[in-house]
């Protein structure tokens, strides 16, 4: 195993250096990671980017297009031959059909290679001819990400933090009920691990739908093509004070084991650790409207997050001595087309206190990070209305029925974000049950027929602020 491990890590190695001297005197490429909790809207952050990449009209906020230098955008065959393709064509269709409608979710990982002709700028500009700059996007669930951060727990551990956490969130009963009738120490078998396992993941499931964030480990609410394999079948169970050979605890623990070595560090290896640039897109309006306890959730695991990633410097020879790191970090609330504009700012503001703690660390370690709001693809148009003698700014869109269906035309107005973060964050941080002084509401658009002109790609809000933060210094 040893000898295996250092084989691998050499090749690795050499795998590095010929990339980064390939990408450094060729073709640069540049990995960006885009994940995200379950609905904050990877799939079509992805297709619109994509789609807004290609047809640059409304990008006037990417400085490599505004200057005139992007020649021309096509997508490639990607470079990794076992990992699935992002379907862009599929989802782009989806989104601008007749009936328009939201793509399925991320539930593996895929990748899409998208490659730029780039006119040079400053002395090299009359030098040498166009060059090609290609982007390899990799779509990966956020609730992969956080099972990163079970690679420095034990089986014990992560019982004690999960247990302690289960009882404030809805949905744990049934759970706690079936472990509390359970000895640790009794023998050990399949219908038992089994149904404390799908149990566990019951009150998950639960959790995630109620808005909170931290729902561990991941692969149990998208398991793939792992479900129902002996390294998904386990719970947290408190540790017995002398574990029996044969009990269940003890092979609890064995299989929590086989999900870091066997699934966890695979994904790591695989993919995230060879990722560039970042981002990490946030339902943040979506944990106000949950409550104090999904925003608190919600800040603890943005500060968690940052602990799965290798924040820092990519300088090419850094590259060679230490292997790639994550060089910028965008933090993203989506959904702004929800509000108003006015609203933006606060919306940003409120992400930027929720990612200071990840954000600090990040540029501590070398790594350039930013947080805004952003909407991948506009659903709404904004409206104001009178209100008892005064006025409403609204946004008006298509709901989205709870079977996915279209519904109605509806003016909506979801209260009033506070200037300052901390009327937010300090009730979350105390425990509040609710807000006190106001309520937040969310809903739920359907995305609005496209009508797109010769050059144009999908309306949104940000996101060519969203592409110059990513990928403008290598363009």
């Amino acid at each position: 195993m040893v000898i295996g491990t250092i084989a691998d890590t050499l090749t690795r190695g050499v795998g590095n250096v010929t990339d980064t001297l390939s990408e450094t005197f060729f073709e640069p490429v540049v990995r960006i990671g885009v994940t995200g909790l379950s609905r904050a809207g990877k799939t079509v952050f992805i297709t619109s980017l994509v789609a807004n990449l290609l047809d640059r009209g409304r990008m006037p906020q990417l400085a490599a297009e505004a200057e005139a230098r992007i020649l021309t955008a096509y997508l490639q065959p990607q470079p990794d031959d076992t990992v699935a393709r992002f379907d862009y064509e599929s989802h782009l269709a989806a989104l601008t059909a007749r009936e328009p409608r939201w793509p399925d979710s991320t539930r593996a990982v895929s990748e899409l290679r998208l490659s730029l002709k780039v006119r040079p700028t400053g002395l090299l500009a009359g030098l040498q001819g166009p060059r090609t700059v290609h982007l390899d996007i990799v779509d990966y669930p956020g609730e992969w990400l956080l099972d990163l951060g079970l690679l420095e727990q034990s089986y014990e551990h992560w019982t004690e933090k999960t247990l302690k956490r289960l009882p404030q969130r809805p949905g744990s009963e049934p759970f706690l009920t079936m472990l509390g009738g359970i000895d640790p120490n009794e023998e050990f078998t399949e219908p038992k691990a089994k149904a404390l396992a799908e149990t566990f993941t019951e009150a998950l499931q639960t959790a995630r739908e109620a808005g909170f964030s931290d729902c561990t480990p991941g692969r149990f609410l998208l398991p793939g093509e792992k479900a129902g394999s002996p390294a998904l079948t386990f719970a947290p169970m408190p540790k017995p004070e002398n574990p029996a050979r044969r009990g269940l605890w003890r092979e609890m623990d064995r299989r929590f084991e086989a999900y870091k070595s066997q699934i966890v560090k695979p994904f790591f290896r695989d993919h995230f650790s060879r990722i560039d640039r970042q981002i990490v897109l946030v339902d943040a309006l979506g944990a106000i409207h949950a409550g104090p306890p999904a925003l608190d959730d919600l800040r603890r695991t943005m500060a968690g997050i940052l602990k799965a990633f290798r924040p820092g410097s990519n300088a090419w020879l850094t590259q060679l001595l230490r292997g790639r790191r994550v060089e910028k970090i965008l933090f993203a609330a989506t959904k702004a087309d929800h509000l108003h504009h006015t609203q933006h700012q606060r919306l940003t503001a409120i992400m930027e206190a929720l990612t200071r703690e990840a954000r600090d660390r990040a540029r501590f370690a070398g790594a350039e990070t930013a947080a805004m709001s952003i909407a991948a693809l506009r659903a709404t148009v904004e409206q104001t209305l009178p209100h008892n003698g005064s006025e409403l700014d609204c946004v008006r869109g298509t709901l989205l029925n709870p079977d996915g269906s279209r519904g109605k035309q509806a003016a909506f107005y979801p209260g009033a974000l506070p200037e300052d973060p901390a009327h937010l964050l300090t009730p979350a941080r105390e425990g509040a049950a609710g807000w006190l002084d106001a309520d937040y509401e969310i809903m739920r658009f359907a995305p609005a027929p496209l009508t797109l002109k010769p050059g144009e790609g999908p309306p949104h809000i940000r996101l060519d602020r969203a592409a110059q933060f990513l990928v403008g210094d290598r363009l």
